[in-house]
């Protein structure tokens, strides 16, 4: 069964050959304005473009912290400020998922609820409050936690007002996307908005429970929660913050951009729904995986590995969906790089959810955990997936929202998807090789009982992966530059869109 959001395969039969896009979508037009007559795209571009400033932002701090392991003389201090490893890595996490990541969500969830329910976002002014208040989360982020004020939880790091600010602005964003589908002028609500929908309710409950705390003053908490108990609740948050903030949301985001992008239907949109009830119904169980071995009760543990391996079969169901969409159209992965970030990134989804799956079991994370392998799984993940299925879409939805046929350079999309693809492959090539050689030596004993290796020796055998790791993240890094540019050219007025039009391919 294949499907396509209504109204949208009618425009797309009757797309002009030269520029690729549906001819009845007016955005598309060389005459036309900046502002659809109907939708906002106002706030569409405000996080398009922090999409690429939040991205070079992350991963440049991405690119140093892998500099700092690799040669540590590289930690430093400016007074009080402590520029190190310990402070930067936090900063690095949440400037890649909340900022980077985070925008492209938004970006996307209200270009696309939008076009699907066929009705504006139903106040502007919601809209603006959403998008300057999520810079602010970021920009607190950005200085609060390399002066060392945080709470210590992964992926949650910020002190409780930041995430008093975070809960508000995410409630507002929640009451713009629902109220926005409630006015919709179809009846039938296209998937997309299922897994972006699922991603706001979910990620503001794991918000809101995992933060709660006592303030013993403005920069400083402690969690409601002790011990064993503590740990269950950060990763019940932290491993679907992974489901459904890393994962249902930029589903959403490959459910539209892909088949418009391939000029293609959905390939079933019967496993699409399927896809999305299996995935929510299963995710939410299988964060115990991340603490084998440890205080919590063993039934959780065994509990989240049994999860984690059914936890394949939807993945790869929504990777699969994804990928064949592609029927008929393959070979435009020739010639449109845009496509090719978007395919990709479904290959990488489907082998980091079946890394993932195989890692929970109790003696591969014997082996695995703590080690490097976990870091190249994340960035398999993190750089493969999210990263990926992002720039695509940017590279998809730049031209449309500043009315150009195409960017400016589609060599420069190729470029950019090259250092992607080979960068990415450097980084979790070098993490996988150091993290089993990691997990083999910390076990080797000898026979008296003895350890056969130092943990110094693991470190100093780690120190050739470090560099191609730290390589990798650099030509990724390289790529969002060149993104960037490419991006520039495009949305400045003047000459771009002329020769955007002259370089349309016939």
């Amino acid at each position: 069964m294949s499907w396509w959001p209504e109204g949208e395969l009618q425009k797309m039969r009757s797309a002009s050959p030269t520029s690729g896009q549906p001819s009845g979508d007016t955005t598309m037009s060389a005459n036309a304005t900046n502002e659809h007559p109907v939708y906002n795209y106002a706030v569409v571009r405000q996080f398009t473009i922090m999409t690429v400033v939040w991205g070079i932002v992350g991963m440049l701090v991405g690119v140093l912290i892998a500099a700092q392991l690799a040669f540590p003389q590289l930690n430093f201090s400016i007074g009080d400020l402590h520029l190190h490893f310990g402070r930067l890595r936090p900063l690095h996490t949440n400037a890649v998922i909340f900022a980077f990541g985070g925008c492209a969500l938004f970006a996307c969830s209200l270009y696309v609820v939008q076009r699907t329910c066929q009705a504006r976002l139903i106040s502007d002014a919601l809209a603006s409050f959403v998008f300057w208040g999520w810079q602010l989360v970021i920009l607190l982020a950005a200085v609060t936690l390399p002066m060392g004020y945080t709470s210590g939880k992964e992926y949650a790091e910020l002190e409780w007002p930041i995430d008093i600010l975070i809960a508000v602005v995410w409630v507002a964003y929640a009451v713009l996307f629902f109220g926005t589908i409630m006015k919709r002028r179809t009846s039938h609500i296209y998937v997309a908005n299922w897994f972006f929908g699922a991603f706001i309710i979910t990620v503001a409950v794991l918000h809101i429970v995992n933060s709660l705390a006592v303030p013993v003053s403005l920069t400083k908490s402690y969690s409601i929660y002790a011990g064993a108990i503590d740990a269950m609740v950060q990763w019940w948050y932290g491993h679907n913050a992974v489901g459904f903030f890393l994962t249902a949301g930029f589903l959403g985001i490959m459910y539209y951009f892909v088949p418009k992008q391939a000029e293609r239907p959905v390939y079933s949109y019967r496993l699409s729904i399927v896809h999305f009830w299996a995935l929510i119904a299963v995710y939410m169980w299988a964060g115990p995986h991340h603490l084998h071995y440890s205080a919590l009760p063993d039934w959780a543990q065994s509990l989240g590995m049994v999860m984690s391996l059914v936890l394949l079969a939807p993945s790869w169901g929504g990777m699969i969906n994804g990928i064949m969409t592609l029927s008929g159209a393959w070979h435009k992965l020739r010639s449109d790089p845009t496509l090719r970030f978007l395919v990709v990134s479904l290959s990488f989804y489907g082998m980091s959810t079946f890394e993932g799956p195989m890692m929970s079991i109790k003696t591969v994370n014997a082996l695995s955990h703590n080690t490097d392998w976990t870091i190249g799984h994340v960035h398999s993940g993190a750089l493969g997936w999210v990263a990926m299925v992002s720039i695509g879409a940017m590279y998809h939805l730049i031209p449309v929202l500043w009315n150009r046929r195409q960017m400016f350079s589609v060599p420069a999309i190729n470029l950019h998807f090259w250092l992607s693809t080979i960068g990415t492959v450097l980084y979790i090539a070098s993490m996988w090789v150091n993290g089993i050689m990691q997990g083999l030596m910390w076990r080797a004993y000898n026979n008296d009982g003895t350890l056969t290796y130092t943990f110094v020796e693991s470190v100093q055998a780690s120190y050739p992966g470090y560099i191609v790791r730290l390589l990798g993240g650099a030509m990724f890094f390289s790529g969002m530059l060149v993104m960037a540019w490419n991006t520039w050219k495009t949305v400045s007025p003047g000459v771009a869109p002329e020769r955007a039009l002259q370089t349309q391919p016939a």
